[in-house]
């Protein structure tokens, strides 16, 4: 097994690193914090514990991931940040720990792309294959499903929950739930139809996209409130299992939902 540290680098004596864990100048891997193979840590990154880290994610300088939470009810209780693979967390990023009042942990999957200064609070569940872009933020109990895009200078409200292939504009702020495969833009959100490219470029076929289309001009674009809408769509849309996801985020939605 070889794995790199750099002299400057200060690594906590109980830190797990797998093979071919790369550590660069000045960085701090602090106590009970395991590192899955091949993963690089960049010059002056810092990684506190409980926190695991699966196989090669790439953390870049000046990142800081693991943190106590910024929480004023945070009374050091024992909470941890879990990461899957494949991960990439640019300059700046920060990541911070769960909390008790939470689940305990915040979580990110796998293939996520994190850019310049974004930042994921305490007790997120991250999906995978995420993007969110510079000075993107999310609040505490925020979750996001698979494929979502969230451009820059965006804010997630706590507790709130951004949908699987959902795309959100820059500079979007967002208090209430986000709806999955629809484009959602604006400091007073707003939606702006399905996400076509976006669900194209992923594989969706021409039928999926359509029966998504028409979900959406019964829940947005009638004069149907949302209640009659939902019939609506059961009874001209059945068995669609897209639909079947979006019809579910909304019954299940909390905080209402960005039309």
């Amino acid at each position: 097994m070889t794995v790199s540290v750099h002299p400057t680098a200060v690594v906590a004596p109980d830190a797990v690193l797998g093979e071919d864990v790369s550590i660069g100048p000045y960085a701090v891997v602090g106590e009970n914090v395991v590192i899955g193979a091949r993963t690089t840590v960049g010059a002056h990154a810092t990684i506190q514990g409980p926190a695991i880290l699966g196989e090669d994610n790439r953390v870049f300088p000046h990142a800081a991931l693991g943190f106590d939470p910024q929480d004023l009810k945070y009374r050091g209780e024992p909470t941890r940040l879990v990461v899957g693979v494949r991960n990439v967390f640019r300059e700046f990023t920060t990541v911070h720990r769960g909390t008790r009042s939470g689940p305990g942990e915040t979580v990110i999957g796998d293939d996520n792309y994190l850019m310049n200064y974004t930042h994921v609070a305490h007790d997120n569940r991250l999906g995978s294959r995420i993007v969110m872009a510079n000075y993107a933020v999310l609040a505490g109990h925020v979750e996001v499903g698979n494929n979502a895009i969230i451009g820059a200078f965006n804010a997630i409200h706590q507790f709130c929950r951004v949908g699987a292939f959902a795309f959100l504009g820059a500079y979007t702020g967002c208090r209430q739930d986000v709806l999955p495969f629809c484009r959602t833009d604006g400091l007073d959100a707003k939606t702006y139809g399905i996400n076509t490219i976006g669900l194209r470029r992923n594989g969706f076929s021409e039928d999926r996209v359509e029966a998504l289309q028409k979900a959406y001009r019964f829940l947005v674009k009638s004069k149907l409130n949302t209640s009659q809408a939902l019939e609506r769509i059961a009874a001209e849309i059945p068995g669609q299992p897209d639909v079947e996801e979006l019809v579910r985020f909304i019954r299940t939605s909390e905080r209402g939902f960005i039309k």
